[in-house]
């Protein structure tokens, strides 16, 4: 019995012994695992560049690839930032949409194969950000690690905010093993911030991010590049900042929007434009990317340029019409809103008839702006510029300046401002609003069981409140007598 008894016990520990061994290197091999597939993610080759060049058709390795952008004259020193070459910042690339941010860094990755460089597009749910930066690090957040059905609690049961921070801890490691490996930073690249959405978890998303680059910018670890639309988002950045790089993203200049233009012609047509064609184009939707490259793409330019005039002012009355004086109160709150986006175009066409020069022979247009400031006292209200430049209707420059999102949305202001009567129309709305918001101000008082001869007394009374008093013709002439 004593021997069948210290058999079983022995088997029982020889057991345990062997599941807790393999338990642990199971642990431990795949938390190495994990580290050297990340360490993979940041090797030559990157599927964002296949992507591209799939829409591209042609391999992102074939000269021809470098055909099918603009050089611009940031893209030396992206290049530089892509390449690990400038260390001890973060960067944040600001500007219009259509202006070339996000080809200007497919273009320096391309350059450098992708080694040392993740990218992932931002998104307004942190689940979806999650899985996003999950990808592009080639990180699981442990839901395929089995060792959590013998623990009460698994390494998954958590929030997307902190699988995010576990994820940036994991790639803190990598960093450090390839720093010293290599001798220079790795590289993230978050685009599309402004579609984090602007409240409580999507500041508590920017604050980490932002808290990681700036560690990681200190000790040169990563280098983490932020790219956006929107000004609000360089405001929630500029609050914490000690070392960030702005690097502002504008128009072409005429120049080099005229020889882009030329270079995406020839590539669909084989076609080499007159200059005054080229002028005549560059005129009517400036040096946006986005616009000349599909104006490039129609056979008819002209009507491709109109086209764009449309749509842009489609867009902003479709945004921000006024309905004048007999519109109904139910809409007061959006058309207060309309109103000063109508008011504030109205005030940039304005300037811009006051200006010495609005057009320059070298560097093209000069659309006329405003401070921010002056932006919202100019609207009465603080609240609404952002949202229009969310929009697009507005753009907020990183200098804190505001003017049309785009040459033909300045025109679209200029043909607006010329309809017959549109100034006595705006101030009827205006009129209108005003009135409303009296009404609402106004407090009407109904008398009831009235009495011939009567009269009523109003006062304050002492504790604060109204008192209401009804004297009768008797009581008066008793009071008199």
């Amino acid at each position: 019995m004593v021997e069948s008894a210290a058999t079983s016990l022995a088997s029982i520990v020889v057991l345990g012994a062997g599941f807790s061994l393999t338990a642990y290197l199971y642990h431990k091999g795949y938390k190495y695992f994990v580290l050297k597939k990340m360490t993979n993610a940041f090797e030559p080759g990157d599927p964002v560049l296949e992507l591209a060049a799939m829409g591209r058709k042609v391999p992102h390795d074939s000269p021809e690839a470098a055909d099918y952008w603009i050089m611009r004259p940031e893209q030396e020193r992206v290049d530089k930032i892509v390449a690990g070459e400038e260390g001890g910042h973060y960067y944040l690339m600001v500007g219009d949409k259509g202006t070339g941010k996000s080809s200007m860094l497919l273009e320096a990755i391309r350059r450098v194969e992708g080694d040392g460089i993740a990218m992932l597009e931002a998104h307004a749910d942190l689940e979806i950000f999650r899985i996003r930066l999950g990808k592009a690090l080639d990180y699981e957040f442990h839901e395929d690690y089995i060792g959590g059905y013998f623990s009460e609690r698994g390494p998954r049961d958590t929030t997307a905010l902190l699988d995010i921070e576990r994820a940036l801890n994991k790639l803190e490691k990598v960093a450090l093993r390839r720093r010293t490996a290599v001798g220079r930073p790795l590289v993230l690249i978050i685009n599309q911030m402004h579609l984090i959405r602007d409240d409580e978890d999507g500041k508590d998303l920017i604050e980490l991010l932002q808290q990681r680059a700036e560690q990681w910018a200190a000790a040169n670890l990563v280098t983490m590049i932020f790219n956006t639309d929107d000004y609000w988002v360089y405001e929630r950045l500029k609050q914490l900042s000690t070392r960030m790089d702005v690097l502002p993203i504008v128009d072409l200049p005429k120049p080099e929007a005229t020889r882009a233009l030329q270079r995406y012609r020839r590539k669909y047509f084989g076609e080499t434009l007159a200059p005054e064609v080229l002028t005549e184009v560059y005129d009517r939707v400036g040096g946006r990317l986005n616009f000349l490259h599909r104006v490039a793409k129609n056979e008819d330019m002209y009507a491709a340029c109109d086209e764009i005039l449309r749509m842009e002012t489609t867009w902003f009355l479709n945004q921000c019409w006024i309905l004048g004086g007999e519109m109904d109160d139910d809409v007061m709150d959006q058309q207060k809103w309309a109103a000063a986006a109508v008011v504030l175009a109205t005030a940039l066409v304005d300037q811009e008839a006051e200006m010495d020069k609005t057009y320059d022979d070298h560097t093209g247009h000069v659309l006329p702006t405003f401070p921010l400031h002056i932006a919202q006292q100019i609207m009465t209200r603080a609240d609404f510029i952002r949202a229009l430049d969310r929009l697009n209707l507005f753009s907020i420059t990183s200098k804190a300046l505001v003017r049309a999102s785009s040459v033909p949305m300045q025109r679209a202001f200029r043909e607006m401002v010329a309809q017959p009567g549109f100034r006595e129309h705006l101030q009827a709305t205006i009129d209108r609003i005003a009135a409303i918001e009296s009404l609402g101000r106004t407090r009407e008082l109904v008398a009831k069981d009235l009495v011939w001869g009567g009269t009523y007394e109003i006062k304050k009374g002492k504790s604060g409140g109204i008192e209401v008093n009804l004297r009768q013709k008797e009581e008066e002439e008793a009071k008199q007598g």
